[in-house]
């Protein structure tokens, strides 16, 4: 009987010898479940991860941005508040004051004759 086990396993074709004898076998059933459970199912998965990196680099490359405005814009307020000259033409040129006993003319330009 065991000569015949051994010639019906030798007739059989080695890709389903190899079925039979690894992917079969119940270790690498176990394996493979959890590693698709990890990459694909699981809260912490592999995709997940993913998206959060992404998601971490937006936010610090708009903490780079938000930081270089700030330094540009406190180099600003700290040359207005030093300077008296400048605070007046930032307060003249954006706000329109005025010292007294003096007119202001705002020259607009007419958009449809730039365009031509």
């Amino acid at each position: 009987m065991s000569e015949e086990l051994i010639k019906d396993i030798k007739k059989t074709p080695k890709s389903i010898r190899f079925v039979k004898k690894y992917l079969l076998n119940k270790y690498f059933i176990v394996i493979l479940f959890f590693l698709v459970w990890m990459i694909f199912l699981d809260s912490n998965s592999f995709l997940v991860i993913q998206e959060q990196n992404e998601e971490i680099k937006r936010y610090e490359e708009k903490i780079a941005y938000y930081k270089e405005e700030y330094e540009k814009n406190d180099a600003f307020y700290k040359k207005l508040m030093n300077n008296k000259e400048e605070r007046e033409k930032y307060a003249r040129e954006n706000y329109f004051m005025k010292k007294p006993n003096e007119e202001i003319f705002i020259l607009v330009v007419d958009s449809t004759e730039v365009k031509k």
